[in-house]
């Protein structure tokens, strides 16, 4: 027996992500005591609501060069070789493979591209809503999370601490806030 998913306000359409109106983000543990929070200035994607909300998709890609941890010296360090090797690796991509609804959680399953590499990924998904916006268009709201390891995606640089730890943790939460404009049809 299937039940279809009611979803209030939903929908149907292809979205464009408002990168200015959105949020690509991310904090690491630093020197085991606290965390560093960045973001990326410039990414795009298009999501795809189907009438079906299992059968939807998503698409973005992220230009890494547009990091900004809020200090630019770890900024450069952080493009360099020895993490995100921006001059060889310019894009991080997410693709999704799946929707699935557990209860009242949604996850999109997905491959992330990052240096090269990649990986599965399950982003936790929060649907904010769906309205008009003061421009005639429709808008879409959703926020997302997940927590992937840096090592496995090839940033694998090792920054021991005197005494014991690490400098940067391997473990990164990535948190998205995204409105999209639905495309006219």
């Amino acid at each position: 027996m299937t039940s279809t998913v009611q979803i209030p306000g939903y929908v149907v359409g292809t979205w464009d992500i408002d990168a200015s109106h959105s949020t690509v983000g991310f904090s690491v543990r630093h020197m085991m005591v606290s965390k560093v929070r960045g973001y990326f200035r410039e990414f795009s994607g298009e999501l795809v609501t189907a009438a079906d909300p299992a059968q939807s998709s998503v698409t973005a890609t992220i230009n890494m060069d547009s990091i900004d941890t809020r200090q630019e010296q770890r900024d450069a360090h952080i493009k360099s070789a020895d993490f995100f090797d921006v001059g060889n690796h310019t894009v991080m991509t997410f693709r999704s493979t799946g929707v699935r609804a557990e209860g009242e959680d949604w996850h999109v399953d997905g491959e992330l591209t990052l240096k090269g590499i990649t990986k599965p990924v399950t982003l936790e998904l929060e649907l904010n809503g769906f309205g008009p916006d003061a421009y005639g268009g429709t808008r879409a709201g959703f926020s997302a999370k997940t927590v992937i390891s840096r090592s496995e995606f090839g940033v694998d640089i090792d920054m021991p601490m005197d005494g014991g730890g690490v400098v940067v943790g391997d473990k990164i939460n990535v948190e998205l806030e995204i409105e999209a404009v639905l495309r006219a049809a």
